[in-house]
């Protein structure tokens, strides 16, 4: 992963993985401390929230944490080694809540461990990163259940 450092971010839905519901596949890591007592969340484009990196697994990556590591470099400018799959997680929004733009979506998250935070990079003009205990991380994603259950799934201690 770090050999290719792309400063550039994916966008769009071209190249994107969908699953046999016509969901979209997205893959996210739950970014810990070496000592799993600190959790890295970025802050959410969308709204003025804190979430954890995760974006579109896309048909060029062979496995889902290919993809997760690659969103957690370009959102959180992160280098991280994926320790363990946390699985899938449905998306649990309202039907009301899904739209075009937002369609609905199967997670697929892994706990990893961060071995480098770059100075610059891809996203960093727009989001910012910050460490957080597990007790805070809980508060922050409230309004976000599969992040939260992608958090609770992970070995952070809590």
């Amino acid at each position: 992963m770090a050999k290719n450092l792309s400063m550039t971010s994916r966008t769009g839905n071209g190249n994107q993985r969908y699953g046999p519901k016509g969901e979209r596949l997205v893959a996210g890591v739950v970014p810990l401390s070496l000592d799993k007592t600190k959790v890295l969340l970025i802050q959410s484009t969308h709204r003025n929230s804190w979430v954890l990196p995760k974006g579109g697994w896309e048909l060029d990556e062979a496995t889902a944490s290919a993809a997760a590591q690659r969103e957690a470099w370009e959102e959180a400018g992160i280098i991280c080694r994926v320790e363990k799959d946390l699985g899938h997680i449905p998306d649990t929004r309202p039907t009301t809540a899904v739209s075009k733009n937002a369609p609905k979506a199967s997670y697929h998250f892994f706990e990893a461990v961060v071995t480098e935070e770059k100075s610059n990079w891809p996203e960093k003009h727009k989001r910012s990163r910050q460490w957080y205990a597990y007790a805070q991380a809980v508060q922050l994603l409230q309004t976000r259940p599969e992040l939260l259950e992608a958090l609770r799934r992970s070995s952070m201690k809590k």
